[in-house]
């Protein structure tokens, strides 16, 4: 470093210039603080250590003044900020100068960090264009073309274009990208597909799994597992033979069963659960139990209010994020209150149905590659995985699905969830014919069905219904002949 050191150092009665304080040489400054940060685990390999840090652990005690005083309105904002200089710097020059009267955080944080993009477009929606021709249209100005890496940047660099939710969100999301794909295979983007496909594949490789989103603070979490299903799309629009991917698949599958060969009955491990009876199933799990750094405000708040361990409501929050039902009273002890949040407690009808299309999809790609031992051997996971499913999470006395509360050992919520077994194709036809007239009765309003019967403020209960849900009901109705359901929804 070229800085100069000041001398003499400004006297606290004197008015100071704080950007020529920032000049001042660090090396003189202790950083016993810093040593304290721990780097991401080992399942973080595509990146330099560096660059692995979330932005809570990068900046430390910064962070948390700058989300604490809610700097700016939206929690995301400053974790998606990239700096201007290595943040250790950053960090030495914060500790030097926050103290003194005259600090502004404010203008320290501008000084020295670039403010996330906000991409502007002039597009203006054309009523009297069809549905088709609308979404056509969007897709250019909802893709991001490929980026080198801003360094020390939580924005993960991909190799292919791909496409973002838009408004706040310039990543890409897991789950949320196979339903986008969809409508690209509709809109006849083969070459957008591709790109996708490549992403995802890369992010196994590099990652072990498909984080949340292409985000540093994604990655101790993935979302649902629907790769499987992206192949499914893949091959059937030709894209790319679904034989190609069957080593992700296989990557991704160890991801969600580390350390199930290891576990006792009752006993769970990241996102594996040893049943009393042996089988295994699974939950959703962040390896992580601190605030989020997105929403890291929002869930102190959520903490003081648990009456538990801060720690395990983080991780509650961040397993609760991991399933893309971020929130619902399918997680909550408490309906309306979201610090009894105990997402690690509950098996959920729809993550194993996923799992039970995973399993499946390897077992069928192994017996195109002539791999016969490999798809025996993974028939027999799914087969288990959906008697397991049939005992713990089918309600045989309302006729209908339901998550599992693996702690106390009984069923839990009935919710919209329950619909993914038919669209996965993991139900049998009497299964399908009941759950079709629980949904009837339970769900299904003229707006199409609510995710839960549950009215407590959160996003994925009652009254609401998301696009997903609709899609997956619709689809799963009609594969088990239920088209009059279907066309209803």
């Amino acid at each position: 470093m070229l800085n100069q050191k000041l001398n003499p150092t400004p006297s606290e009665d004197l008015t100071i210039d704080v950007d020529l304080l920032y000049e001042t040489d660090p090396c003189e400054l202790k950083l016993d603080e810093m040593i304290e940060a721990e780097p991401e685990p080992e399942m973080i390999e595509g990146l330099p250590a560096s660059d692995a840090l979330t932005p809570a652990d990068r900046y430390l005690e910064l962070f948390e003044h700058v989300q604490s005083t809610k700097l700016f309105p939206d929690s995301k904002t400053f974790p998606d900020c990239a700096p201007k200089m290595d943040p250790l710097d950053i960090l030495i020059r914060y500790r030097k100068v926050r103290r003194h009267r005259d600090f502004d955080l404010r203008r320290f944080v501008e000084n020295h960090f670039w403010l996330p993009e906000t991409l502007s477009s002039e597009y203006v929606s054309n009523p009297e264009n069809s549905l088709k021709e609308h979404i056509d249209q969007l897709w250019p100005i909802l893709t991001r073309e490929p980026q080198d890496h801003i360094p020390w940047s939580s924005l993960l660099a991909l190799p292919q274009s791909y496409i973002v939710p838009g408004g706040r969100f310039s990543e890409t999301y897991y789950w949320d990208s196979y339903f986008t794909m969809l409508g690209l295979a509709e809109s006849g983007r083969e070459d957008l597909l591709k790109c996708m496909a490549d992403n995802f594949a890369w992010m196994i490789e590099n990652y072990g799994h498909i984080p949340n989103g292409n985000r540093t603070y994604y990655l101790s979490r993935s979302q649902p597992p629907v790769f499987a299903l992206m192949v499914e799309l893949f091959e059937e629009d030709g894209v790319r033979g679904a034989r190609r991917y069957l080593d992700h698949l296989k990557m991704e599958y160890a991801f969600w069963m580390d350390g199930a060969e290891s576990l006792a009955l009752n006993q769970a491990y990241r996102h594996v659960v040893r049943m009393p009876d042996g089988s295994l199933l699974n939950r959703y799990w962040d390896d992580r139990d601190t605030p989020r750094d997105e929403s890291w405000l929002e869930d102190v708040e959520t903490a003081k209010h648990s009456g538990r361990p801060p720690n395990e409501v983080y991780r509650d929050l961040r397993a609760g994020a991991a399933s893309g039902w971020d929130y619902s009273s399918r997680w909550l002890r408490d309906a309306g209150r979201l610090a009894s949040i105990r997402t690690t407690q509950f098996i959920p009808i729809d993550l194993n149905a996923f799992l039970y299309k995973l399993e499946s999809a390897i077992a069928n790609i192994s017996a195109l590659k002539g791999e016969r031992d490999t798809e025996a051997l993974f028939r027999q996971k799914a087969s288990d995985r959906r008697a397991a499913v049939n005992h713990y999470l089918w309600d045989d006395e309302n006729g209908c699905y339901r998550d599992y509360d693996w702690r106390r050992e009984e069923m839990a919520l009935f919710s919209a969830a329950s619909i993914v077994p038919l669209y996965v194709g993991m139900a049998n036809h009497e299964q399908a014919d009941r759950l079709a007239n629980v949904v009837r009765s339970r769900l299904l309003t003229p707006g199409g069905i609510m995710a839960t019967e549950y009215e407590t403020g959160e996003q994925w209960d009652k009254p609401n219904g998301w696009a997903p849900l609709q899609w997956m009901a619709i689809q799963g109705f009609k594969r088990y002949g239920d088209d009059m359901l279907g066309d209803e929804i």
